[in-house]
């Protein structure tokens, strides 16, 4: 009897050439007909045995089907091979169209994942990518293939109900699918709410994400709604938990007799604050005296909050997780409690308060000849407002007149140095809102910086930096651990596409060393004053450099051209000033030897990290209230300059209340419009017509989506053009 061949082999030999095809382009789709082909079997029965052996290996685990009949390597494939495929790892920028960049952990390029392949990935997720194979010419692409961690799992979104389930759309243009919700999971919300939404779990094969409604903030539209809206959307509190509130409550501000000989006393001496007219927490103060031998004492004096926020408490928790208070339009929302921010740290006048104070003995040109730091009581003389200083120093009368004159002159000065030694003076608007009785914009305007303003901001950049200079200044000896703040040189690639921008505008800039290049930023700055391209050249010339931020590790302030730098002035609403007072006391009061690195180097980063979210919260804001704004002024005109040309149209910047909305080419009459981008203009093909980036232009309100915070805008007529 004839023996029966064995048809495993041959069955293991074809499978492991069907898996060879697979990982050869590990993330396209392939049906069994396509195998088949690639095979060159042409018979039905072939076809079926393919057909056969695909879906086992989905069954076993090594192919996942994308779509019906269309297979891909499974992750767990993917991981296996992830020899012969490059993987790397890196954090998820998401974008709306579903779309995604991933930057890698290590640095290089970013890495291009099209919507159907960043698999269950959201914005901020720290990711594994296996990248495809390089093609010429295009740049690097890849497939998400495990999500390391989720960084975030709850979203603010409008709730949606039908019969049996409902589904969030989250606010979040980093969010691009909705969210869906079992009927279950809706904890009594209503259809149309604006909700807290938890994401739990996402089913293998499922488009959306799981998620059940945790709070309710209330109905789309309502000012407080969407204020917190903003909160939630990025993590930050809404409320102080009630241990929080109840260790707030029991703190007395009295000193007794035997703390006051461990402070130095600065209740006679001439002090004031000065802060915005709606402040509340006024956390640094300026004391004056002349002294026998003619010189200047100045004082910087900053609420002493470490004196009751203390480590381990249920406040310094808070606080820390907090890092920061937020601004935004209508509100602020403390980093401590009102007892506290609004009430016994904050240097009311006429009140005795304890400070941390750098004090300083000046001569008429503003040189320091000497400088204490310490533990002080004040009493502030008066609180001031901006606008009444700065009358002042245009010659209008008021109390203490010629001491606030002494700290202009002496600030001038200090100011002059600082410009001369090489710092940055950049420069930025900042748009304020007259709200009504229910914090509806009746109008808008611009901040203008006031030499009032400058006056304060060169003492605090003082004390910043002099105390950063106590301890991080050591002259050999290794320095002991400290908070800084820290600014790196510029990104090279960005300044080099930031100086060809401003070239094609007609302005140039010299980079051959760090003081020409201070000198052409400066200069810049000065010669757009008052042009159309004023804004856009700004911002960009702000993005062109590293982000500030906290750090254990020195490397300077690039910008302000500081060797050493911190930030001492403002313990009520920064977390990092918190740590600076502490270390300061344990350094040179206690003479206690340093704390580690390893233990402040998470929370500086930490702080950091919740800075950036507190100016996208003060963005978020700005914008939804400009939207509010002309939100009952459709169809109605306006000036406006040209801010940006982009692939979907023109941006217009309104000149009155700096609203940005978007003009679609398709909507520009009167001809087709297309982009010139390396010129940062749009021309007409027909009759020639050309929009360049800052050119005047009369807008109509087309249409605003409040709750997208965007607006349309349509150009009025195209003669305002320019032509060939």
């Amino acid at each position: 009897m004839a023996k029966k061949k064995s048809t495993t082999g041959k069955k293991d030999t074809f499978t492991n050439t069907i898996l060879s095809i697979f990982s050869e382009q590990p993330f396209k789709p392939f049906n069994y007909k396509q195998i088949a082909k690639l095979l060159g079997v042409k018979d039905k029965a072939g076809k079926d045995f393919i057909d056969k052996l695909l879906r086992e290996l989905l069954e076993e685990g090594k192919l996942r089907e994308e779509r019906p009949y269309r297979y891909v390597l499974s992750k767990a494939m993917l991981a296996e091979m992830g020899g012969k495929h490059k993987t790397l790892t890196g954090k998820v920028d998401m974008k709306s169209t579903g779309k995604a960049y991933v930057i890698p952990e290590e640095g290089g390029e970013d890495i291009f994942i099209s919507a159907n392949n960043t698999g269950q990935a959201l914005h901020d997720d720290l990711v594994n990518v296996v990248l495809f194979p390089k093609r010429k010419n295009r740049k690097t692409e890849g497939q998400i293939v495990e999500v390391v961690e989720r960084v975030k799992v709850e979203y603010v979104g409008v709730l949606t109900i039908s019969r049996d389930f409902g589904f969030v759309v989250p606010d979040s243009q980093h969010m691009p699918m909705d969210i869906f919700i079992p009927k279950s999971a809706l904890n009594k919300a209503k259809n149309g709410d604006k909700v807290i939404v938890r994401i739990g779990e996402w089913p293998e094969g499922a488009k959306n994400p799981f998620g059940e409604v945790i709070q309710v903030l209330g109905r789309p539209g309502e000012n407080n709604v969407e204020m917190q809206s903003i909160l939630a959307e990025h993590h930050y509190p809404l409320e102080f938990p009630k241990a929080v509130e109840k260790e707030a409550e029991a703190i007395s501000e009295n000193v007794p007799a035997a703390e006051m000989a461990s402070r130095k006393d600065f209740r006679k001496v001439f002090t004031i604050t000065i802060d915005p007219a709606d402040a509340k927490d006024f956390d640094d103060a300026l004391s004056l005296r002349k002294l026998s031998n003619g010189n200047w004492e100045v004082g910087v004096h900053i609420a002493d909050v470490s004196h009751y926020v203390i480590p381990g408490t249920a406040l310094d928790e808070e606080a820390k997780e907090r890092g920061t208070s937020v601004y935004l339009v209508d509100r602020v929302i403390p980093m401590l409690p009102e007892k506290l921010s609004n009430g016994v740290c904050s240097l009311r006048p006429n009140e005795d308060k304890r400070c941390f104070s750098a004090v300083f003995e000046l001569n008429e040109s503003a040189e320091i000849l000497d400088e204490w730091i310490g533990k002080t009581l004040i009493n502030s003389d008066k609180r001031y407002a901006y606008e009444d200083v700065q009358a002042v120093i245009e010659g209008g009368e008021g109390t203490y007149k010629e001491e606030i004159l002494v700290l202009h002159r002496l600030s001038e000065k200090l100011r002059a140095e600082r410009m001369a030694n090489g710092s940055i003076n950049f420069h930025s608007e900042e748009v304020k809102f007259i709200l009504d009785e229910n914090a509806k914009p009746i109008d808008t305007y611009v901040k203008v910086q006031q030499e009032s303003h400058m006056l304060i901001e060169d003492f605090m950049l003082l004390a910043n930096r002099r105390v950063a200079e106590k301890i991080g200044k050591t002259k050999g000896r290794k320095p002991k651990t400290f908070v800084y703040r820290i600014h790196d040189e510029p990104n090279p690639e960005k300044l080099n596409t930031f100086i060809q921008m401003v070239s094609r505008l007609g302005y140039s800039m010299n980079i051959s060393d760090r003081q020409k290049l201070v000198s052409s930023y400066n200069n810049l700055f000065k010669a757009v004053e008052g042009k159309g391209e004023k804004n856009l050249i700004e911002t960009v010339a702000i993005r062109t450099m590293a982000k500030a931020e906290y750090s254990t590790e020195n490397i300077g302030h690039y910008g302000l051209a500081f060797p050493f730098y911190t930030h001492f002035t403002s313990p009520i609403r920064r977390y990092p000033d918190l740590l600076v007072h502490r270390l300061l006391e344990r350094y040179l009061i206690e003479n206690k030897p340093s704390v580690s690195a390893e233990t402040y180097e998470p929370m500086c980063q930490h702080a950091s990290e919740m800075e950036r979210r507190a100016v996208e919260m003060e963005r978020d804001s700005i914008k939804y209230k400009q939207a509010e704004y002309l939100s009952d002024k459709i169809g109605k005109i306006f000036d406006g300059q040209i801010s940006g040309v982009s692939k979907w149209g023109l941006f217009v910047e309104l000149k009155a209340s700096k609203c940005e909305g978007l003009v679609r080419y398709n909507e520009m009459p009167g001809d087709y419009y297309y982009l010139d981008e390396e010129n940062y203009r749009v021309i007409g093909q027909e009759y020639g017509k050309i929009f360049r980036l800052g050119d005047p232009v009369r807008i109509k309100v087309k249409s605003v989506d409040l709750l997208r915070k965007k607006m349309d805008f349509v150009v009025v007529d195209t003669d305002q053009a320019r032509s060939f």
